[in-house]
């Protein structure tokens, strides 16, 4: 367990904005934290990676136009290249060592497992530190309305890795389906060809191995239960097991959804239901086999109510090796040579009361089916600000330049990530669940304050 313990100054700054009654942060002035470092539009920010293999490669990698100034890995092995790159970076294995001992850092990456995004952010952002974490942007619906009110109160800058959110096709969509293309929406099918890891659907933990010489196995677990170490939890499969990811609806929703979520407005219901169509091999290790849920959305400003569904998973024939996926009905009239989504491997269609519409993972190819219906169609001319080069790293960094806020900041990112791991507490509970969009709070549940949040290891708490 780790012995970690925060200086009196990194103390008082994470423990002012604790969440008061029904998961809000308290209204008081937050006198304990840190102003963001102004900056001109010529200086470069001082970025620490929380988190420099896998993911975490990438992102550092896209702020490289930046001081790069520390890495932070638990595995020192598979951040090795990003080592190699910025050879003058401090390195780390403890983000609340770096942050502790490093208050000339503007900015952090976080692109750890999901367990640990919340209380590294958290931690950040108390200490004035602008933030881009990777999505989903949280482990729990709790930490969800937690980080997007801290971000408020702190005035950091803030991003989700959802990068189809910078992208010209989700904005595309949203003008499409709000210039009427297809009416008033009714149904919406999003799917998802994941999980590509293995282990989901499996019951049991799995036996010790010995711990790579180069992995601080402790600080990996983090916030989540202690376990012995497993090739098959990390640095991979994670995304399979309860206590660190959030299967294929935590790994691909805050992008399949994001444009579905944007169009139709679902941020403004003020609550809405989510429940289990079809579930196979729900136990209490990991997420199932394959899922599909259905989340119920009532009327918002112009907008009618409408059910969205997401599907994952598949099934493997053991004799052939062939898989079958998860997928939704095609709709009525659209030929089966007629390609929905992307490639039929992640995307969406909607049901509209005057035509139907599909498009890809990000947002992209947006278009009416069956696809002659296309041939007339005109684009609606551009309502919502296009970002440069689409790019959501520039979009984050030329933001916290300028004090403002990002696309996919957490305003949106937020309440956005609450609604898809609500969609994971039903697929975990198997249970039909109501969600007060507006207090935070499950209203069909006697347990309603600890259903949407979990225990933390000490040393790791968060004040939720």
């Amino acid at each position: 367990m780790s012995n970690f313990k925060l200086s009196r100054r990194a103390f008082l700054a994470a423990t002012t904005c604790a969440a008061a009654a029904n998961l809000t942060v308290a209204a008081a002035p937050n006198s304990a934290k840190v102003v963001p470092r102004k900056l001109s539009p010529n200086e470069k920010l001082n970025i620490a990676a929380i988190g420099a293999g896998g993911k975490g490669r990438a992102d550092t990698k896209g702020c490289s136009d930046e001081n790069i100034v520390a890495l932070c890995d638990v595995d020192w092995d598979r951040a090795g290249e990003s080592f190699e790159r910025f050879p003058n970076a401090k390195r780390y294995k403890d983000y609340r060592v770096m942050l502790e001992e490093m208050p000339e850092i503007d900015a952090c990456t976080i692109s750890t497992p999901d367990h640990t995004h919340a209380p590294a952010a958290y931690m950040a952002m108390n200490l004035g530190k602008h933030v881009y974490v990777q999505k989903p942007l949280t482990h729990t619906v709790a930490e969800a309305r937690l980080l997007t009110n801290v971000a408020k109160e702190t005035g950091v800058t803030t991003q989700m890795g959802n990068q189809g959110h910078s992208g010209d096709g989700a904005r595309q969509f949203c003008e499409m389906i709000w210039s009427g293309a297809v009416g008033q929406v009714r149904e919406a099918h999003v799917w998802t060809h994941r999980p590509v890891w293995d282990n989901q659907g499996r019951a049991e933990p799995l036996p010790p191995q010995v711990t790579p010489e180069n992995m601080d196995w402790d600080r990996w677990i983090g916030s989540a239960p202690w376990r012995p170490y497993n090739v098959e939890y990390a640095p991979h499969d994670w995304r399979a097991w309860l206590d660190f990811g959030g299967g294929s609806l935590g790994d691909m929703a805050c992008h399949i959804m994001d444009p579905v979520y944007w169009a139709l407005k679902l941020v403004d219901a003020k609550e809405y239901s989510v429940e289990v169509v079809m579930q196979d091999g729900r136990n209490e290790q990991t997420f199932p086999i394959a899922t599909t849920i259905k989340y119920s959305f009532p009327a918002r400003g112009d907008m009618g109510p409408v059910d969205v569904y997401w599907y994952d998973g598949h099934w493997t024939d053991e004799k052939t090796g062939k898989k079958t996926y998860n997928r939704p009905d095609r709709p009525a009239g659209v030929p089966e040579d007629q390609e929905l989504g992307d490639e039929n491997k992640n995307g969406s269609y909607l049901l509209g009361s005057d035509g139907i519409i599909t498009t890809g993972e990000y947002g992209g190819r947006s278009r009416l089916l069956p696809d002659d219906k296309m041939l007339d169609y005109n684009m609606p001319d551009p309502v919502i600000d296009r970002v440069p080069g689409q790019d959501p790293y520039r979009n984050w960094v030329d933001n916290c330049k300028t004090g403002t806020q990002s696309c996919s900041d957490f305003s949106y990112a937020g309440p956005f990530t609450e609604m898809v791991n609500f969609g994971n507490l039903v697929v975990k509970s198997g249970e039909k669940l109501v969600w007060d969009n507006v207090k935070g709070v499950v209203k069909n549940h006697p347990n309603a304050s600890a259903v949407v949040s979990k225990e933390y290891r000490q040393g790791w708490e968060l004040p939720i």
